[in-house]
């Protein structure tokens, strides 16, 4: 993570603070893979649960691979329709400052980047793609009320945190915080 600039003085979670996840899922030919998210240590029992979940509904993810298999480059990730999780992002990709950036944390994660893509308001277009851009049923889309919502929904993540359309994005809450397990809501 240190030689692709991924983790660097200034990163919020210190590299202690994440863990390697290795993970199983189903790929978009019905094959059995074996991925790695880096999140941080207060979600990675909830990262395994959800995906355990994702497993046994057969739900399709094209690849899961560490960013910096990537050299750090958040763009070429979401291109490859890589699904990933922590990434303090280099300053020409950064949308959020790093200290409140969920995926800066290691707590968020990016579901199936081309079939569920989010809205750069900076390009006004859809990112990594628009193709997959209408919430419409469909292999390895994330849906409201479907399996990769309600995996993570029950888990008390949040939903694409932000004010504009971002179908692959969960997260612990924004600005990033400690995992509760609660969305970051009160409880009463």
């Amino acid at each position: 993570m240190v030689a692709v600039g991924m983790w660097r003085e200034g990163c919020p979670a210190t590299r202690e603070d994440l863990r390697r996840v290795e993970i199983n899922h189903y790929d978009f030919e019905g094959g059995i893979a074996r991925g790695v998210l880096v999140v941080n240590a207060d979600v990675a029992e909830s990262v395994v649960r959800v995906f355990t979940r994702l497993f046994e509904e057969r739900f399709p993810i094209r690849r899961m691979r560490p960013v910096e298999e990537y050299e750090g480059d958040n763009n070429a990730s979401l291109a490859d329709d890589n699904t990933a999780a922590y990434n303090c992002r280099r300053p020409d990709q950064i949308n959020a400052p790093e200290a409140d950036s969920p995926h800066a944390n290691g707590r968020a994660i990016d579901i199936n980047p081309l079939e569920n893509p989010w809205m750069d308001l900076r390009c006004d277009c859809w990112s990594p793609s628009a193709e997959f851009a209408e919430r419409t049923a469909g292999r390895g889309k994330v849906l409201e009320g479907g399996p990769v919502w309600r995996a993570f929904t029950d888990e008390g993540w949040i939903w694409q945190n932000i004010d504009v359309p971002d179908y692959m994005h969960f997260d612990t809450g924004y600005p990033s915080r400690p995992f509760a397990g609660d969305g970051g809501r009160e409880t009463p």
